[in-house]
């Protein structure tokens, strides 16, 4: 009964895959990282947390942009 679940591969949890966004925006990700992403992670998962992360970076440099112009004077 138990060995059922073991042989199913698990979707990989919510830090992996903020990790592997993370990485592959870095282009720092492995081939054999990419294929076990692919095999056992939802695309939707993927898709959604990259979008996330892709806007948070979009306001980090706005803010940065911003705060640089406030301390320049302009």
């Amino acid at each position: 009964m138990g060995t059922e679940n073991k042989n199913q591969p698990r979707a990989p949890s919510l830090l992996k895959v903020l990790g592997s966004v993370l990485a592959s925006m870095f282009g720092v990700q492995s081939s054999r990282k990419r294929e076990e992403d692919f095999s056992h992670g939802k695309p939707s998962h993927y898709i959604i947390v990259g979008l996330f992360v892709t806007v948070i970076f979009i306001l980090s440099i706005w803010g940065v942009v911003k705060l640089v112009m406030r301390l320049a004077g302009i």
